[in-house]
Order: structure tokens, then C-alpha cells, then sequence
């Protein structure tokens, strides 16, 4: 009986290139002795793929192989071979070697390359096994002391984050807030604001003297006026509500604090020196948010962060967003409707834009970490820890230059400051 000779590149016992449907064919084999508990006649099968002319074929060829090799209990050639995976361009099996790779690394007692490697399986995982990498994270974070990182990891793994940091920021603001709106009063003839507004706004002539709390303090107190407190209250927080959260998913908790209060001060700057000839005083957190605004702007666009359907929609509106406030305050304050400190509006915005620029998302899950430079390298942007803190330092240099400027400015025009009068003196930021 006569049979058909094979074809060239359809016998995988001949050398030479195999088609892909013969390299299929290999591979599934090779799953199937590895399964069967054979893992050297597996390792022959999957050393037959390795090589194919197809990334995500020879990555699952190797990522078979490294198997193999562990079943043999050859762990340092089953360690190089997942790491010839990372060498490939991005496919499936460079998920899965970092896993591997990631478990090596705990057996050896490697748990910083073990967090290392865990995190990048984290960025690649699918979304059913987010919640595992995550708590393991969390132990290797709590075991090698980083007790936030692990807080932060398990409440991922518990399947999700709550902006705690955010929420505390609301609840101090709001309660300061009607506190000393509670000691406001207002006669025919007299304004009486208190001892809290007196204490904590941003009293031009008070930071002059020397009284810099003021520069963040302002952002605990809202306008006194009974009308307006609520509605000024009411859009500072609710702006907050929205965008906080965004800022200390990508950020964390710490970072999203530090970004608020340096926004809040380059806020006070900014109206310290622009608003320092008008008198008066200011009240208001719209500074801060502005200025958490501005990190978002920037940050989505530089950094690229991978973040939730909510947070996406916002990202996706908070160039609009910007331009609409500033044309409102700008409109109210050209109107002389309301008394809008639009310096402080401006400089938290652009002390946001800079640091949404020089500060990098704390291990936090960006675009560019999913694809890789023609050389395997990773293409995720890294912007060196020594950068980002000499960016930091260039701010507070600016702020200190605005604070001597606006100090130079109120002696020489003799600027005294608002501590009382009607209440629509207050300038709402």
C-alpha cells in the first residue's frame, strides 16, 4: 500500500522550519507529555518550537520549556528560559514568566525581585487573577516593611480602593468650615467673623508678617457670607469629591496629600503677590482643587495611567472642566458679582501642571508598561527619584522667590490687610 511521503516542514522529527500548523500541532503535544508527567520528552518537543518565526508561539514554547526544566528540578535553566520570554516582544507567556519568575524569586529569598517581578505580572494580568497577584503583593509589601504598600495591595485584593485620604480632607474642610461660619455675624452697623476666619484665612498683611500657615490654612475656611458659604462650600467639595479620588488611585494616599497642600501654597503664593494691592483677604480651597486639576491634566497624558471607567470619564473632561472655571471666575470677578481670587486659581493650576509633569505614580499601572523598545527592554517612561525631588525643590524655591516678592511689595505700598468690614471684602478662592 502506497503512502504520501510528508511534506517539507510538516514532520517534526526532521530539521528545518516547521510550518505553523505542524508548530501547533508540536506544542499541544508537548503540553500533553508535560501533563502526563514526562517532562524530558516534553522539553524535546518544545525545544522544536522555540525558534518559530511567531513571538507569541516560541514565547509559549519557551514558557512549556521552563516547565519542564522545573520538573526536572533544573530551576536555574527553567529560570533563564522564562526570562528569554521577556527578550520577545509582548505576548501572552510574558505574563505568565513573570509569574514564574516572580515565584523563583520567593523560593530563592529574593522578595524584592519577587515584588519586582509580581508587579510587572500585575500590570499584564487579567482581570480574574488581579485580586491573587495583589495579595501577594500585599505579604511580600508587609514583609519587607512596607506596611502602606501591603495596606494598599490587600484592599485591591479585597476588590477595590477607598480614597480614605480624600474623604478625611472633606470632612476636616467641612467641619472647620461651618465652624467658623457658626461665629459669623453681621449687623447693620458691624461684622463679627470670630476667632476662626481671623485665624486661618489668608490675611495678605498677616503673611507679610512672617504668618505662612495662612498659605494652607485658607483652604479649612469658606466664605462667611450666609448666602454664598454654602454654595462655596458645596462646589470646593464636590469638585473635590470627583477628582480626588483619581489623583490618590494614581498617586496614593501620601502623594495625593502632599499634592493638595503644595497646591494649596502655590495658590496662596500666587494671590500673595498678584492680589496683594487689592487688600482684603481670601477664603476657599478652589486653589487646591485647581491645582489637582492641573496634576490630572498632565498626568493623564505624560504617565498614562490605567485607571477605572469613573476615573477615565473624568480624565477625559478635566482639560474642559479647567476652562470653564477660569472663565467663570474670571466672568464673575469682571462682573463684580462675587469677589473671585482668580491669582490663587491660576497658581494652584500651574503648581498642579508641574507636579502632574515631575512626579511618577508610585508602582502605579501605566500604558507604556504594557509595550517594549525594539531591544526587549521595558518601554515604560522612568523618571529617576533624584529628578522628581529636584523638581519639588524647584517649586518651593519659586514659592519662596513669590513669597520675598509679595513681602518686598507689601512695604513698599504699606499693604495692612482686611481683619474685619463687610464680608464682602472676602475674596473667595
Amino acid at each position: 500500500m502506497d503512502t504520501e511521503a510528508p511534506r517539507p516542514g510538516r514532520d517534526p522529527n526532521q530539521p528545518g522550519p516547521l510550518d505553523r500548523g505542524t508548530a501547533v500541532v508540536v506544542l499541544r503535544r508537548a503540553d500533553e507529555l508535560l501533563e502526563a508527567g514526562q517532562p524530558e520528552d516534553a522539553a524535546r518537543y518544545y525545544q522544536r518550537v522555540v525558534g518559530f518565526d511567531d513571538p507569541a508561539i516560541t514565547a509559549s514554547a519557551l514558557y512549556g520549556l521552563g516547565n519542564a526544566f522545573y520538573r526536572l528540578d533544573r530551576e536555574d535553566a527553567a529560570l533563564a528560559t522564562w526570562r528569554r520570554i521577556l527578550e520577545l516582544p509582548e505576548t501572552p507567556s510574558t505574563y505568565l514568566a513573570w509569574r514564574q519568575i516572580a515565584a523563583a524569586s520567593v523560593r530563592d529569598g529574593d522578595l524584592g525581585a519577587a515584588l519586582r517581578a509580581y508587579r510587572e505580572a500585575d500590570r499584564r494580568a487579567p482581570a480574574e487573577d488581579k485580586a491573587e497577584i495583589a495579595s501577594r503583593l500585599g505579604w511580600l509589601s508587609k514583609e519587607t516593611g512596607d506596611s502602606g504598600g501591603a495596606a494598599r495591595y490587600f484592599r485591591r485584593s479585597r476588590g477595590g480602593t477607598t480614597a480614605f485620604v480624600t474623604y478625611a480632607i472633606i470632612a476636616v474642610t467641612v467641619v472647620v468650615s461651618f465652624t467658623a461660619w457658626a461665629g459669623f455675624s453681621e449687623t447693620a452697623t458691624s461684622v463679627d467673623y470670630g476667632w476662626l476666619y481671623p485665624l486661618l484665612w489668608l490675611d495678605r498683611a498677616g503673611v507679610a508678617a512672617g504668618e505662612l500657615w495662612r498659605l494652607v490654612t485658607v483652604i479649612l475656611v469658606h466664605a462667611p457670607d450666609p448666602t454664598f458659604f454654602f454654595i462655596h462650600l458645596g462646589f470646593n467639595m464636590y469638585a473635590l469629591y470627583l477628582v480626588g479620588p483619581v489623583v490618590e488611585a494614581i498617586y496614593g494616599g501620601r502623594r495625593m496629600l502632599f499634592i493638595y497642600l503644595a497646591c494649596a501654597v502655590t495658590a496662596s503664593t500666587a494671590s500673595f503677590v498678584v492680589e496683594l494691592g487689592s487688600g482684603g483677604i481670601s477664603t476657599g480651597a478652589s486653589g487646591a482643587v485647581f491645582g489637582l486639576f492641573g496634576v490630572l491634566l498632565v498626568a493623564s497624558r505624560v504617565h498614562n495611567p490605567v485607571v477605572d471607567r469613573r476615573s477615565r470619564a473624568i480624565l477625559a473632561q478635566v482639560g474642559t472642566l479647567i476652562v470653564i472655571n477660569l472663565l467663570f471666575g474670571f466672568g464673575l470677578a469682571g462682573s463684580g458679582a462675587v469677589n473671585i481670587d482668580n491669582a490663587a486659581h491660576v497658581g494652584g493650576l500651574l503648581g498642579g501642571l508641574w507636579l502632574g509633569l515631575i512626579l511618577l505614580p508610585p508602582e502605579a499601572l501605566t500604558m507604556s508598561s504594557f509595550w517594549r523598545n525594539a531591544d526587549g527592554t521595558s518601554g515604560a517612561r522612568r523618571i529617576a527619584p533624584f529628578v522628581q525631588v529636584i523638581g519639588v525643590a524647584a517649586l518651593a524655591v519659586v514659592v519662596a522667590v513669590g513669597l520675598v516678592i509679595g513681602d518686598q511689595a507689601a512695604h513698599r505700598t504699606g499693604g495692612t490687610g482686611t481683619e474685619s468690614g463687610l464680608s464682602g471684602d472676602v475674596r473667595t478662592v
